[in-house]
């Protein structure tokens, strides 16, 4: 009876962080959308993150767009050539962009750049005390500090995930003429009768949900900071952690919910 006990015991210490950490979750992500339609709206926040978040990130989104779409052309090149439907390359190199690698190597891009970056500046000012004298002076922290991350992210995003698809294209383009020698004209007509409204409405739902689970989890994790130095590297490690196994996560279940309206 004791040893049952001390096991219940156990278990609910165990429980008990996790699940505090969810219900925290839910709650930031509660008063972060609310705030959206709430005065003030701080513009000037919104304005310089959508600058660090899409400007900044937008060398390294197209570095990976590109090289993603030659190295998907490359790979789906090799497979046709087997059935000698190589002319069927284009077709295959924009379905898999817009639907799954555009949007979620984007967001996992911005996840290393982005979220880790929300998680330490947010963690440096919650360990250095100043979230505490924003409080003190009768400003919202999440108003003030989270809610224009959320709105610059989803901005953003979309938008890269748009321009990595259009780069990642032009990547298979390039192999296509220089390797495959595919007519310009036949590799874009292919690449872009390929494309149907559920394959687009897929490609920019997934970025803008990602978007919010990017901004929120490292907002999250840097308002959570404890412990100094060594606590804002840390939170920065879990945001990154979180949000690509978020995002994997998140995209079966929308890949789910699309493949199921189109096989009905």
């Amino acid at each position: 009876m004791v040893a049952s006990e001390f096991e219940d015991e156990l278990l609910l210490d165990l429980l008990k962080e996790p699940v505090l950490a969810v219900q925290e979750f839910i709650l930031l992500t509660g008063d972060a959308l609310r705030n959206i339609l709430r005065r003030p709206h701080y513009g000037a926040d919104i304005i310089l993150q959508m600058d660090t978040i899409g400007v900044g990130s937008l060398p390294l989104v197209v570095l990976v767009g590109l090289f993603s779409g030659v190295v998907m052309a490359l790979q789906m090149a090799r497979a046709l050539n087997q059935y000698g439907q190589v002319e069927k390359t284009g077709t295959l190199v924009s379905i898999t962009l817009v639907r799954e690698l555009g949007p979620v190597l984007t967001a996992i891009m911005m996840a290393g750049r982005n979220s880790s970056g929300m998680a330490s500046e947010l963690g440096s000012m919650k360990v250095t005390e100043q979230i505490d004298a924003m409080r003190a002076l009768g400003t919202d922290p999440i108003q003030k500090l989270v809610t224009p991350r959320l709105e610059a992210t989803c901005l953003m995003l979309p938008l890269l995930t748009i321009i990595a698809d259009f780069v990642g294209m032009f990547g298979g383009w390039i192999i296509a003429i220089a390797f495959l020698h595919l007519p310009s004209r036949q590799y874009w007509s292919s690449v872009w009768r390929a494309l149907e409204w559920n394959d687009v409405t897929q490609g920019l739902i997934k970025p803008l949900v990602f978007a919010v689970l990017i901004s929120l989890i490292g907002c999250f994790y840097g308002l959570r900071t404890t412990g100094g130095t060594q606590g804002v590297g840390r939170a920065t490690t879990q945001a990154v952690v979180w949000a690509v196994v978020l995002i994997f996560i998140v995209d079966a279940m929308i890949t789910k919910v699309f493949v199921g309206q189109g096989a009905s």
